[in-house]
């Protein structure tokens, strides 16, 4: 009981010490401006406007919309064959087995599945 008296009778000195005195700036400029990564270095004139041109997960303006849907969704709504042909560009490809050689998987031998079925033991005995 008494080393608890003593250590709350004690005070407190952080251990982070500030420069200087603490002030507020007297002029903070809050007006808007482009990111310095941005493509364009300028802002859209409205936010309307942004909309117009913006896409997540497809177009965001309602008038591109329309082309995908027929009022009752977007692109699900149709079947797959009225939305045309599914073809990889070229240089494309659209599963890893299409590949050439040099960028396939490279198939697994025995020592490396022994390894990992028993958690990588097999390799210190």
């Amino acid at each position: 009981m008494n080393a608890t008296r003593v250590l709350l009778q004690q005070h407190r000195q952080p251990m982070i010490r500030f420069l200087g005195k603490r002030t507020v700036p007297q002029k903070v400029d809050h007006t808007p401006h482009a990111h310095p990564a941005s493509p364009t270095h300028s802002l859209p004139e409205s936010f309307a406007n942004y909309r117009q041109k913006a896409q997540q997960h497809g177009p965001l303006n309602p008038q591109q919309r329309t082309q995908y849907s027929t009022g009752r969704g977007a692109v699900g709504s149709h079947s797959g064959k009225s939305l045309g042909p599914v073809e990889p560009a070229k240089g494309e490809f659209f599963d890893r087995s299409e590949l050439p050689e040099r960028f396939r998987r490279l198939k697994w031998t025995m020592a490396e599945i022994e390894a990992v079925e028993s958690g990588g033991a097999s390799l210190y005995v």
